[in-house]
């Protein structure tokens, strides 16, 4: 009965009729005890404005297995990689600016919802004045004192969901922000993943330089004992010390880069970071397993901005039905109870009790278009939350397609860099062979060395950046926090929500 009597009122272009229907259906709804209306648009999901599967996904895509659904301590099952990850939960300090927001939209939440419910004050005042005698019934001044002790009590009636519309827009505003803390913190494990594997990447390319530096410290040493002794030239001994200076050089480098990938990583986890020792492997950071992204719609449960964005929608839904029942009339009830007296031992005496009632019913007339931008404000702001949440699906769907291209990519690149560098550990012998027989000249040599050593450091940033986009994908995926699929929203009512350093949530 109510719901059709609220579609009656709240069709468009009604106008007086409209006013008039309200203004009696408050009195209706009142005498039958009905909750309200709710003018809010129903929420439906905009369709998904992408292809129903991901590009360079071999094969028919699986319905049910997706790397999302998988948690980070799951994923990254290297010990050293998981300790880094809990302290960065732990200490960062955008987690807690996060956390932080989540707290503000949870109080502004029960700010508005508080609203739905009776007020109740308890007031007690003391007046004392003089009245002048032109002034006085009497004809001579006055003094006089009035003390007063009540309850008050006031409550507006949300006949036409106002209060619960725009208590439902706080919510989702709260979802939201728990949905960007969530972001966060995945944006925080792929940043601490990814300079934890520069970290391993610079620790081979470094062995790497420090023994090709020795190798050639030594060939730098024959050459000029042979120069020395006039059995070899000038020349030669000085395309060693190119070499070996070269190598220097480059080993100066990745010092100098894997000290400031330490200070990022100590500014990640909140104070200075100590990794031991180890390899770039697959075993350690989980990037040698299958990682099947899934069907796009995946995304839309599991992908933190995504979810956030459809909040925001379901938010702009309701304010449009607050900014709908604004039109309507506005019914409440104020109260008060108490004692009053003109003096102190007086004013809990018997007849020194008080009361008074006072419905109100204010109806909005003319306000010069206000109620009516009000309106068109909010159906704007919707259609930027629909436009909003439309690209992120797009921009979600390209993070994950870019990732798996990549992935792809890398995988052929490192099979082809891996070919070339046996090729040239062989030129590099033979060249070493040719020069020792007098065959060919050191230059010679120093090509293939320097080929060397360039596709070795090459090949090891091919395998990080192999390793980095596995990373890259589970984090686009929305991998790390999972949703349970079907689980309710959070209810900002049960207080704070905090991540453990397991990534678990936790009331």
């Amino acid at each position: 009965m109510s719901r059709s009597f609220c579609q009656i009122v709240a069709e468009p272009g009604s106008g007086a009729r409209r006013r008039v229907l309200a203004a009696g259906g408050a009195v209706l709804l009142a005498g039958f005890g009905i909750s309200g209306c709710s003018f809010a648009p129903d929420h439906v999901r905009p369709a998904q404005p992408v292809p129903a599967t991901f590009p360079e996904q071999a094969g028919a895509a699986d319905s049910s297995a997706s790397l999302a659904r998988t948690g980070w301590r799951e994923f990254f099952q290297e010990p050293e990689l998981q300790r880094l990850i809990a302290e960065a939960l732990a200490n960062n300090r955008d987690i807690r600016i996060a956390a932080g927001r989540v707290a503000e939209a949870r109080a502004a939440f029960r700010i508005q919802g508080s609203a739905l419910y009776p007020q109740l004050d308890a007031v007690a005042t003391g007046t004392r004045g003089r009245t002048p005698a032109d002034l006085s019934i009497t004809g001579s001044a006055q003094t006089g004192t009035q003390l007063t002790s009540v309850l008050s009590a006031g409550w507006e009636i949300d006949f036409w969901g106002r209060l619960r519309n725009l208590r439902a827009s706080a919510r989702e505003q709260y979802l939201a922000t728990e949905e960007a803390r969530r972001a966060v913190a995945i944006s925080l494990v792929a940043q601490v993943a990814g300079g934890y594997l520069l970290e391993r990447e610079y620790e081979e390319r470094t062995a790497l330089a420090v023994r090709t530096t020795a190798t050639r410290e030594e060939a730098l040493r024959i050459l000029r004992r042979r120069y020395q002794v006039g059995s070899g030239s000038k020349l030669e001994m000085t395309q060693a010390q190119v070499l070996l200076a070269q190598a220097q050089t480059a080993l100066q480098g990745l010092e100098q880069d894997r000290a400031i990938n330490r200070n990022a990583l100590a500014l990640l986890v909140g104070h200075p970071v100590e990794i031991a020792g180890g390899s770039l492997s697959l075993a350690e950071v989980g990037g040698g397993r299958a990682l099947p992204p899934g069907l796009p719609s995946h995304l839309l449960e599991n992908r933190p901005d995504i979810v956030a964005a459809e909040h925001r929608l379901r938010a702009a839904n309701a304010d449009i039905g607050a900014a709908r029942a604004a039109f309507f009339p506005n019914v409440s009830l104020t109260g008060t109870f108490g004692t009053a007296s003109a003096e102190l031992d007086g004013l809990f005496a018997d007849g020194s009790g008080s009361w008074s009632f006072t419905p109100t019913i204010s109806l909005p007339i003319f306000n010069a278009g206000r109620n009516a931008a009000g309106l068109d404000l909010a159906k704007a702001r919707r259609n930027t939350a629909v436009a909003d949440y439309e690209l992120t699906v797009q921009r979600a769907f390209r993070d994950v397609a870019d990732a798996l291209v990549r992935r792809r990519q890398l995988a052929a690149q490192i099979a082809t860099t891996q070919d070339m560098l046996a090729a040239l550990v062989e030129r590099a012998r033979l060249a070493n062979l040719r020069f020792e027989n007098g065959r060919s000249a050191y230059l010679e040599v120093l090509d293939a060395q320097r080929d060397l050593f360039g596709t070795e450091q090459a090949l090891v940033q091919l395998r990080r950046a192999h390793f980095s986009s596995g990373v890259a994908l589970y984090a686009a995926l929305g991998g790390g926090f999972p949703h349970e699929t079907g689980s309710a929203p959070a209810d900002p009512a049960a207080g704070p929500a905090t991540t453990s350093a397991s990534g678990d949530t936790k009331r």
